[in-house]
């Protein structure tokens, strides 16, 4: 480093400190600032002490306010509510009871079920099945206590969970509900839920109450039914109110009216209220009976996220003269006509629509136990359709070959029936052309009914399975080819609009059977008699196919599936029919029947010798009475 360097990095040194000298404040200025500064501290943190004590007097106010207001509260529920005020006071907690088949959440608050899942079952969307909103139903003992009126739904009861076993060795699950009142009184919900079954029991223990003059005690069960299914209208068809009379007779709210409406009704003693829906009900059975019911279901018409407000205020048999405890049970599960009818002579199985009188016969003692024994083996249900289907139609097969074979014959008379027609052309005649198509009819041996008789004989099977389908919980969520659920219709095309009626949707099965029936009525059209129609009956063959189509549309493609086999296969035996039958053998029988003498009956007879009696003068002689 050189001498230049040297001298110029001192210079640089020496000018940084002579700078740094020159700017620095002086000491009294220091202070100064120290000061300001110390002086803005202070104030910042005098208010903020100032603020922390207000902020402590408002919270010490509020509270007082709160005890002030709580104790009011407290006081006042006490003159509503007398001993039962030891309810009124709690936390809402859940407990829950569960086997394999549902799970079911309890509430403190009220003691009651909060909601019941299915678990086997799922919603048209894949969502878990819950047959009820713990938030929108109501499940609670109603009575006046020293004329206060008391709603256990309000109160807050201490669970008690523990898993016992009967005198049969079978374990339980029992929870009990608890509201002790006083140290004599109390009321608690006793519930048991045994493994692989449906059926809760449900006990009422009442202790002590005789002490509060109770009066009258009601049980109210109050619930919102969701919409569970892809076909709103069949869903909301078929979900209804269902009780039966104590030693009596299943009665029902039957109206299907689309409209938005309301539908009460009071009762006598009954032994059993069924809320029912599409596929799944809620059902409470007592033990020995109910006293009475006031019950109301409210219809929603329009597609939503409820199909029906279920309302039930039931008359409780209360001894009011001691300790009691009043048994029930409460079905939570599927409408399986098999499943609820082996619960013994209850008749739950009413509940599952499948037609009244005859109709609901065929459906019990034929229909269910076939498809129920094919589905035993079979796991596709559209194949056991199909072979439901061909068992029916051969059971029926000797009908069918009796209705085609009187076709035959009315088709081989036709000729003589147009000569007939022609000989008497005039309207006037209509009665003397009437009467020689009947004598022809008769000579020959025919029957204008013979085909139609046996066709009308299949009608309450037809007519069965437009009951059985639609209702059928084996079907629920069961596909078929493009159909992903037998139990409501298959859409192969969604319409951008609605079609009234008809709807915003294609269903191919519908279709199918559509085009099937047409062409089975044209058969039977063309192998019927040819004698004059009446006028616009061939219109009204292809219109009401067009109409069953129609009104088809929103069914369970299970139904359709099940008409279009039926067609398909009729259409195949009257081929094999057509085949088989010797026409010209058919008429030499009816030749032969025509040249024989026709056989008078014994009324005829007698009516011959009456009428030749009178013309000779004479009086019919009357046969002694034995």
């Amino acid at each position: 480093m050189d001498r230049n360097t040297i001298i110029g990095l001192a210079l640089i040194g020496l000018i940084l400190v002579g700078y740094s000298i020159f700017t620095k404040p002086a000491r009294e200025a220091q202070m100064e600032e120290r000061q300001r500064l110390d002086s803005i501290a202070r104030v910042e943190q005098a208010r903020a002490t100032e603020t922390l004590q207000r902020q402590t007097e408002r919270q010490s106010e509020t509270s007082e306010t709160q005890a002030v207001q709580e104790s009011a509260s407290f006081e006042r529920m006490s003159e509503e509510l007398g001993d039962f005020v030891v309810g009124a006071v709690g936390t809402a907690e859940t407990v829950v009871l569960e086997n394999e088949e549902m799970k079911l959440t309890f509430s403190t608050l009220g003691g009651r079920p909060y909601t019941v899942q299915l678990k086997d079952y799922q919603t048209h969307d894949s969502l878990p099945l819950n047959l009820f909103d713990g938030d929108s139903t109501i499940f609670a003992l109603q009575f006046f206590a020293d004329n206060r009126g008391i709603n256990t739904g309000e109160l807050y009861f201490v669970p008690e969970l523990k898993t016992l076993s009967n005198d049969e060795g079978r374990s339980y699950q029992q929870l009990t509900m608890q509201l002790n009142i006083t140290e004599t009184a109390s009321i608690a919900y006793i519930y048991k839920l045994f493994d692989g079954d449906y059926m809760l029991d449900f006990d009422i223990r009442l202790k002590g109450l005789d002490e509060y003059r109770t009066d009258r005690m009601q049980f109210k069960l109050d619930f919102y039914a969701p919409s569970q299914e892809k076909g709103y209208q069949n869903e909301a068809m078929y979900t209804t109110l269902y009780y039966k009379y104590h030693m009596g007779d299943v009665e029902s709210f039957k109206s299907r009216s689309k409209k938005e409406m309301e539908e009460a009704t009071e009762t006598t003693r009954i032994k059993w209220i069924a809320f029912s829906h599409q596929f799944f009900s809620t059902i409470i059975i007592a033990d020995e009976f109910f006293d009475g019911a006031y019950l109301a279901q409210q219809r929603f018409a329009d597609p939503g996220k409820y199909v029906r407000h279920y309302t039930s205020s039931i008359d409780i048999p209360f001894d009011r003269t001691g300790d009691q405890i009043i048994g029930m049970q409460l079905y939570f599960g599927p409408n399986n006509f098999a499943s609820l009818k082996s619960y013994g002579d209850l008749e739950l199985e009413d509940v599952v629509v499948v037609g009244g009188s005859m109709i609901r016969w065929i459906n019990a003692f034929v229909i269910i136990p076939i498809f129920n024994w094919l589905n035993r083996s079979i796991d596709n249900f559209g194949i056991i359709i199909l072979l439901l289907t061909l068992i029916l139609k051969t059971a029926l097969f000797p009908l069918t070959y009796k209705s085609f074979k009187s076709q035959a014959v009315m088709r081989l008379l036709k000729p003589q029936v147009d000569e007939i027609s022609a000989k008497f052309p005039k309207k006037e005649d209509s009665m003397k052309k009437q009467q020689a198509t009947m004598d022809l009819y008769k000579k020959a041996g025919a029957n204008p009914m013979g085909g139609c008789l046996p066709m009308l004989l299949q009608f309450p099977i037809l007519y069965a399975m437009f009951r059985f389908f639609p209702t059928s919980i084996e079907l629920r969520q069961e596909g078929f080819l493009w159909a992903h659920d037998l139990s409501t219709y298959d859409s192969i095309l969604d319409l951008p609009f609605t079609i009234p009626m008809y709807g915003d949707h294609v269903s191919l099965f519908t279709l199918l059977m559509t085009v099937t029936t047409m062409l089975s009525m044209k058969w039977n059209n063309q192998a019927s008699a040819g004698s004059s129609q009446m006028p616009g009956m061939k219109t009204m063959m292809y219109i009401m196919p067009v109409m069953f189509m129609v009104i088809l549309n929103n069914f369970s493609a299970g139904l359709t599936y099940y008409y279009f086999l039926a067609n398909v296969i009729t259409l195949g035996q009257n081929l094999i029919f057509k085949k088989y039958i010797d026409e010209e053998k058919i008429m030499k029988k009816i030749n032969a029947k025509k040249n024989k003498p026709a056989k008078k009956s014994r009324f005829s007879q007698r009516l011959e010798q009456i009428q030749k009696q009178q013309k000779s003068g004479g009086k019919p002689a009357l046969k002694k009475r034995r």
